[in-house]
């Protein structure tokens, strides 16, 4: 499973490596778009996915981001300094919205995160002192790096496929770490963890920070490529559609971000042909997918294998009993 792992990873990689380059603009944007969401994803699975817990507030850390990174921009500080800032302070805000988890779990916990993404997404509509409010703030520059400007489509491009692979590799660092297992523990039976020494505590913090700042870094990286933010992409709605691509993807699966954020990013652009329609085959083909395949995508080379060895185990049932009823040896 894991050379498959290795394979998958590597084949995407180049794919993602080549393709953009034989794009046209609108399509290298929308590429860079939902790898933002996979990095966004990534954190988002680490919180649900591996630590168990319920979270509908993650759009929140993503406009934090976005806004940490135009107001540091605004005031004429460095995209470079912006994107570890963006991280650091939803690393932190993650860390506080982890102790309702302390008390509180499975639908009061997504409540619960649920009340802080609107709290959050009020604040930035309200305050237009600072956010702008609903007129936003636009003219946000994207960087250069070592005196290159990366405001061509392709080049950032090329930047934010950069981020989503060192992130990833980090990521799978610290799934493979006693943290990870520790992450892992903790979904699977936290009373048993903490009988192990596990501090539940901790982790669960840890969960919903590393995870916040997953979602900062996409934000801060969003912030240049649309060069505009308003309050409107960082609702409730925007953290029940990062989950379902989750959920889609397959929650505790490494690579379930991927497929997660294409179907949650591309698909709806591909189903425009459906013009008034693709809402609604969009919408269908997810119900479909979470009754044949309710652990996501990335469940189906599982399920089909237990289909498979299914069936063999009933011929050998049918053989064994064909074989006793003929009174011949077994």
């Amino acid at each position: 499973m894991k050379r498959a792992h290795l394979i998958l990873s590597a084949l995407a990689l180049i794919a993602l490596l080549v393709i953009p380059g034989q794009l046209k603009s609108h399509g290298i944007y929308l590429f860079t778009y939902w790898l933002i969401y996979v990095i966004a994803c990534m954190g988002l699975n680490l919180t649900v996915g591996y630590a168990g817990q319920k979270s509908l507030g993650h759009a929140a850390f993503l406009g934090l981001g976005a806004y940490c990174m135009a107001l540091m921009l605004k005031a004429g500080l460095s995209f470079w300094l912006g994107l570890p800032a963006a991280a650091l302070l939803c690393f932190a805000l993650g860390w506080l919205l982890g102790f309702p988890a302390l008390r509180v779990q499975t639908i009061y916990l997504a409540f619960a995160t649920l009340g802080f993404n609107t709290a959050i997404w009020l604040f930035m509509r309200n305050e237009e002192w600072l956010t702008g409010g609903t007129f936003g703030i636009n003219n946000i520059a994207r960087p250069s790096l070592m005196g290159l400007s990366l405001q061509n489509n392709l080049k950032y491009y090329y930047l934010v496929l950069f981020m989503a692979v060192l992130l990833s590799l980090a990521l799978w660092g610290l799934l493979r770490s006693p943290w990870g297992r520790a992450f892992t523990a903790l979904r699977d039976n936290p009373i048993r963890a903490e009988s192990l020494g596990i501090d539940i505590q901790g982790y669960t913090l840890l969960s919903f920070a590393i995870g916040a700042a997953y979602a900062g870094v996409a934000g801060a990286l969003m912030a240049s490529l649309v060069q505009f933010i308003d309050p409107a992409p960082f609702t409730v709605e925007a953290s029940i559609m990062m989950y379902l691509m989750v959920v889609v993807g397959g929650p505790g699966y490494f690579l379930g971000p991927i497929l997660g954020a294409a179907v949650g990013v591309i698909l709806p652009e591909w189903l425009r042909f459906a013009q008034a329609w693709y809402l609604l085959i969009f919408g269908a083909a997810v119900v479909m997918l979470m009754i044949w395949l309710p652990d996501g995508l990335l469940s189906l080379p599982g399920v089909l294998a237990k289909k498979r060895h299914s069936k063999e185990a009933s011929r050998l049932r049918q053989e064994a009993a064909k074989l006793i009823q003929s009174g011949e040896p077994a």
